[in-house]
C-alpha cells in the first residue's frame, strides 16, 4: 500500500488517531473526577436507571457487569447493563451514565428510527469492518480490481453504521439529561458535572466516525492512483 508522501490521508489518519486517544483520555480522566463526587439526591445509579425506565413504562432487566465503562444496552437480550463502578455508586458520573444507557432502552421502547436502523444494520456493519480491508489488500496486492471495489463497498457498511451512531448516542444523552433534570436526581450545578462525564463520551463517537470517514476516502484514493 501507498504511504507518505504519495497518500495525504496517511497523515490525517495518523492525527486523527492521536485525537482518538485524546478523546478516550478525556472520557477517564472526566468520569475518575465526577465519580469521585457524590449526587444529593443519595440513591444508587441503578436505582436512578430503573426509576427512570419505570417513568415511561420500559420493565427491564439491570444487571451488573465487570470492567470499567463497560455499560450498555442490549437490544437483543432487553438488558440494562452496567459496570461494578457504575451500577451502585451514587455520583455524579454514575447517574449521568446510567441514565444514558437508560435513554436507549426507551430508544428502543419507543421504536426511536436510528436505533431501529443501527440494530438492523450492525450485522452487514461487522462484516464490513472485519472483511472489507483484507479484501482491498489482497485486491490491490495482486492486482484484482474487483476484489478492491468489493472491500471498499464493504467497507463502507462500517462507515455508514458509525454516522448513525452518532445521532443515536446524542439523542440517548439529551434524554438522559431531561430525565435527571425533570426529576431531580441531580441539581443543576450537579447536572453540568453529568452532562460533561456524557460530553467527553460523546467525543470517542465523533473520532471514531472521523477515522472511519478518512479510511473509506484513503481506500479510495489508493483504488485510484493504482489505477492510473
Amino acid at each position: 500500500m501507498l504511504y507518505y508522501g504519495s497518500d495525504p490521508f496517511f497523515i490525517l489518519i495518523i492525527i486523527t488517531l492521536g485525537l482518538s486517544l485524546l478523546a478516550q483520555w478525556k472520557v477517564q480522566s472526566t468520569y475518575n473526577h465526577f465519580a469521585k463526587v457524590a449526587a444529593g439526591r443519595g440513591l444508587p445509579a441503578e436505582e436512578v436507571a430503573r426509576q427512570i425506565l419505570s417513568h415511561y413504562g420500559v420493565n427491564i432487566p439491570i444487571n451488573q457487569i465487570g470492567g470499567n465503562l463497560t455499560d450498555h444496552y442490549d437490544p437483543r437480550r432487553k438488558t440494562l447493563a452496567l459496570s461494578q463502578g457504575v451500577y451502585g455508586s451514587r455520583s455524579i458520573a454514575a447517574y449521568g451514565i446510567a441514565a444514558h444507557e437508560a435513554g436507549h432502552a426507551i430508544q428502543h421502547a419507543l421504536g426511536y428510527s436510528p436505533l431501529r436502523f443501527r440494530n438492523w444494520f450492525y450485522p452487514a456493519a461487522a462484516f464490513g469492518s472485519n472483511l472489507g480491508p483484507w479484501l482491498f489488500i489482497i485486491g490491490l496486492f495482486m492486482g484484482l480490481p474487483y476484489l478492491t471495489d468489493a472491500g471498499i463497498i464493504f467497507f463502507a457498511f462500517a462507515v455508514i453504521f458509525s454516522m448513525v451512531t452518532l445521532p443515536v448516542e446524542f439523542n440517548a444523552s439529551g434524554r438522559a439529561i431531561a430525565a435527571l433534570r425533570s426529576n431531580a436526581y441531580l441539581s443543576s450545578q450537579e447536572l453540568q458535572g453529568a452532562q460533561k462525564v456524557l460530553s467527553a463520551a460523546a467525543l470517542t463517537y465523533v473520532a471514531a466516525t472521523l477515522m472511519a470517514v478518512l479510511q473509506f476516502a484513503r481506500l479510495l484514493f489508493l483504488r485510484n492512483e493504482r489505477r492510473r
